[in-house]
């Protein structure tokens, strides 16, 4: 039996902040969900979303029960 899991995260980071994201050095970052659970997200999910201002917004994550990021969307 397949079930999904939503999150939401609320991110404001600095554009210096995110240059970090492009070395390499850092694949993953820790996020804490609104309802408090930690996740490990890829940095590449977060990459397209980094603009001049940074990373910042209210963001979506859908996992699979095998914990496989599905998709991964801005929503305001």
């Amino acid at each position: 039996m397949s079930y999904y899991q939503i999150y939401f995260f609320s991110l404001d980071v600095s554009y210096q902040e995110c240059s970090v994201f492009y070395t390499g050095q850092l694949p993953n970052v820790l996020l804490i969900s609104e309802c408090g659970k930690r996740i490990q997200v890829p940095t590449s999910n977060l990459r397209r979303f980094i603009n001049s201002s940074g990373l910042k917004g209210r963001f979506r994550m859908l996992v699979d029960s095998n914990n496989k990021i599905m998709s991964f969307e801005q929503t305001s």
